[in-house]
């Protein structure tokens, strides 16, 4: 017997989420034994709704919305026997793609097939996880400006968002320490890879990889605007990282301090550095079609 709750965010996707939650839980119901309903209209409620599924024992907890919605739902199903499916209606739905995760159809079929898996998590100091891409600096500072926008939506938001970030744009000191390296230098960014993608489908690093219990790291140096501006192009395809501005590291652990730059985690506002952040191995439980190769 499989019970599950859907978790409906119905801000998200400037409203999509609330205009198909009737056809997803039909949907959802043809797969499971039982399936309860929550509407949060507020992050706190999410996290709250989230919270208290898992603590009922619900199987599976399914978040229609975009990678906020699951960002909350990760912190309640980490670690616990509630696995997390992802039912993308958001503006990036990064966490959804990495999992291979469509629309609805591909959770049902899921479901129906008992396809869950291991997902790894990054966790902050802070007791925050993580499970797609922790940034800071440059990037950090277009998710701020892309929040604040209401157009365009979806990926395009982010791109209008970068633009009008690099008028501003000043490197930093930053400091990059694993158990085997050390980098000090002026940087743009760093972003710390669970999975590829963040900004909707923008590969920061590319070889990521959420079942090898490793983190990646990419980080840009200090470089000219018009430097950047050829380098754009590069980055929607993943070729960013053979630029010589950009260093590339992997590691379990990692600790960045340095510059008064704000960390965002799955499009989500965290703190400021210093901040130590490190993968856990296998997490979350996730429904979704079986991870490629």
């Amino acid at each position: 017997m499989t019970r599950a709750a859907l978790l409906v965010c119905p801000a998200s996707g400037r409203g999509r989420a609330a205009r198909v939650a009737g056809t997803v839980a039909a949907r959802l119901r043809t797969a499971v034994d039982s399936l309860d309903l929550h509407v949060a209209p507020s992050a706190a409620g999410t996290a709250a709704a989230a919270r208290r599924a898992v603590d009922d024992g619900v199987d599976v907890l399914v978040v229609l919305g975009g990678d906020g919605g699951a960002h909350l739902a990760v912190q309640a199903c980490a670690g616990t026997p509630t696995a997390l499916a992802v039912v993308p209606a958001g503006t990036g739905n990064d966490l959804a793609t990495a999992l291979g995760v469509t629309g609805v159809d591909d959770v049902v079929a899921a479901l129906r097939a008992g396809s869950t898996r291991s997902l790894d998590l990054g966790r902050s100091a802070g007791g925050r996880w993580f499970a797609t891409v922790l940034c800071a600096g440059f990037d950090s500072a277009v998710n701020e400006r892309a929040n604040a926008l209401r157009w365009p939506a979806g990926p395009r938001r982010y791109d209008l968002a970068i633009l009008a970030e690099l008028a501003a744009l000043r490197p930093g000191p930053l400091v990059v320490r694993t158990a085997d390296e050390r980098l000090e230098l002026d940087a743009l960014l760093v972003a710390v890879g669970n999975t590829t993608s963040y900004g909707g489908g923008i590969p920061v690093c590319p070889d990521a990889d959420p079942a090898d219990g490793l983190l990646d790291l990419t980080v840009v140096g200090a470089a000219p605007r018009r430097t950047l501006l050829r380098m754009l192009p590069t980055l929607r395809a993943g070729r960013h990282v053979g630029h010589p501005a950009v260093r590339t590291l992997r590691a379990r652990s990692v600790r960045l301090s340095g510059p008064a730059w704000v960390g965002y985690a799955d499009g989500e506002r965290l703190h400021g550095l210093p901040m130590r952040v490190e993968c856990r191995s296998a997490a979350l439980a996730v429904v979704a079609p079986p991870a490629p190769g």
